[in-house]
């Protein structure tokens, strides 16, 4: 079977270590576990993405970074996606407000959730149908409880900025954790990855 994983992002280094960024991370963090060579990453103009094959267990996958600013995600993903049966082998990786930080879930034919991104994938493919790999970005108090920003101003500010020094530790833990998921998904099937990651 061949997958599609799309690491969702803003492209430009102003915007490396963002929040934003976090299913772009996660598409780096699962190509440097299978050891994939940056020179291995190839440009494709066409779909406005950094891509690159790879073999995980006995599938293959299509690792896709768009290019292109991540309310337009879905002008990268179209051409790659054609119908309702293709798009339930698309994987998309991408920052969550409504998971704190540390989490991961897998899910499956769920709506956009608010997420500029995801909305411009179901838009260009015409379905909610794909797999999402959800990653938490939202704040937890001493305490463990999450604190989701509120108000347009306040979520602009989480999410296009920057992983904080302290973060930085539990994002490598996190993006582990995301690279043995997304790397579960093509060798094992969505369900196996599913029970894997959503219980950690």
């Amino acid at each position: 079977m061949n997958y599609i994983i799309v690491g969702l992002g803003n492209p430009g280094q102003e915007y490396e270590n963002t929040r934003h960024n976090t299913g772009r991370i996660a598409v780096e963090s699962l190509a440097k576990k299978i050891g994939l060579d940056l020179n291995e990453w190839k440009e494709d103009k066409k779909i406005k993405s950094e891509t690159a094959k790879v073999k995980i267990g006995k599938n293959t996958a299509l690792l896709v970074k768009p290019n292109t600013f991540m309310n337009k995600s879905g002008d990268a993903v179209k051409s790659l996606v054609k119908n309702k049966k293709a798009a339930k082998t698309l994987v998309v990786a991408h920052d969550d407000l409504d998971i704190p930080f540390g989490k991961i879930k897998i899910s499956f034919n769920k709506s956009a959730g608010g997420h500029k991104g995801v909305e411009s994938i179901i838009k260009a493919i015409k379905t909610e149908g794909f797999i999402r790999m959800r990653i938490g970005i939202s704040p937890v108090t001493g305490g463990g409880k999450m604190k989701k920003p509120s108000g347009e101003k306040a979520v602009t500010d989480l999410i296009l900025g920057k992983f904080k020094p302290n973060e930085l530790d539990v994002l490598k833990k996190i993006m582990k954790n995301a690279a043995v998921g997304l790397e579960s998904i093509v060798a094992e099937g969505r369900d196996v990855a599913t029970m894997k990651i959503n219980s950690l």
